[in-house]
């Protein structure tokens, strides 16, 4: 029985290891894409059944996409496959470039994502009513997904709606991409479209992307967080958790990582702090976040409990390849323990 379904784009990712894109001979592959590492976090970590909703061409780097999401153990039978005619004029599947970075050069990626199969949902194309009977707990999807077109926004506000009426927990990542949004109304447009879905949300991972006066427009030191978030939570009544990551990046293989969350019950709760973690692949460590975070919840561990999954997991993520979790349960488990003896100590 699914208990987590997400909506979001897959995408095939190319990765030089410790080289530049621009003079690779060999990439390794991974699929990864915002909304879907989520579900796929929550299958592999935590064991829980999860499924996507997405688009993919059908042809063979279609199939390749599918058989890394059948690897995951994603159940992949919600999607929605699109005719190619042999040149991706119609529909193609999206890839994405992505350098690790190193000390003081940083991590880059380049997409290659438009007109994508998933790009091309329109409201009406799923129903919303049989994805989610059947015991689904909760739904997640996020800015991304929301930015991929002038019709995911649609889509994605239907597949909201649809939740809410049926009883499921429903969770937003207002991730930005500026690139989405460069000659669709720019930042203004990407706030604009999150304020219109972020409202159907009971929890907001990511939540300081809705502060301040645009995305990315402003940093938030770490005493300026409860501010921020208390901004947030006049912005949306409804929400009943509003979670964020807190990152310093001294290098990129140097991070200061913890993490801050909001909620009616319980407050202002901090996570578990982890300066000076080392870092392989930053790529994915804020869905890997957002993986814990929902597991926590799920499993009705508290408010606080869950931001340490979260922490714990997200900081996991970034010591692997790829955009995908890859710890186990007993390894976050064992990374909390040792958080909070440190702390003790």
């Amino acid at each position: 029985m699914t208990e987590v379904v997400a909506l979001g784009e897959v995408m095939l990712r190319f990765d030089p290891g410790e080289g530049r894109i621009s003079t690779a001979r060999t990439f390794q592959v991974w699929e990864g894409g915002g909304e879907y590492n989520v579900v796929r976090g929550l299958r592999r970590c935590f064991g829980r059944r999860t499924a996507v909703v997405t688009a993919l061409a059908d042809n063979a780097v279609g199939r390749l996409v599918e058989d890394l999401v059948l690897q995951g153990g994603v159940d992949t039978s919600l999607i929605r496959w699109t005719a190619d005619h042999g040149i991706g004029r119609s529909a193609r599947n999206g890839l994405n470039f992505v350098e690790r970075g190193f000390g003081i050069r940083g991590a880059l990626g380049v997409s290659d994502r438009a007109h994508t199969a998933v790009s091309q949902l329109r409201a009406g194309d799923v129903d919303w009513d049989t994805v989610f009977a059947g015991g689904v707990r909760w739904f997640h999807t996020g800015g991304i997904f929301a930015g991929l077109s002038d019709t995911t926004a649609d889509v994605a506000e239907e597949a909201m709606a649809a939740a809410r009426r049926h009883g499921l927990t429903v969770s937003y990542d207002p991730n930005y991409r500026p690139s989405l949004w460069a000659d669709r109304g720019g930042p203004e447009r990407a706030r604009e479209t999150d304020l219109r879905l972020a409202p159907y949300a009971d929890v907001v991972v990511g939540a300081l992307g809705l502060a301040g006066s645009r995305p990315g427009a402003d940093r938030f030191t770490a005493d300026q967080v409860l501010d921020a978030l208390t901004s947030v939570a006049g912005r949306l009544p409804g929400a009943q958790v509003l979670a964020t990551t807190l990152r310093e990046v001294p290098s990129a293989g140097v991070n200061d990582w913890s993490s801050a969350a909001w909620s009616a019950k319980t407050g202002y709760v901090l996570g578990p702090s982890m300066p000076g973690l080392h870092v392989l692949d930053r790529i994915g460590s804020g869905d890997g976040f957002a993986t814990g975070l929902i597991h926590g919840l799920l499993a009705s561990a508290g408010l606080e409990r869950a931001l340490a999954y979260g922490t714990a997991l997200g900081a996991l993520t970034m010591t692997t390849p790829g955009d995908v979790a890859m710890a186990s349960a007993a390894e976050v488990e064992a990374l909390i323990a040792g958080a909070s003896a440190a702390v003790r100590r």
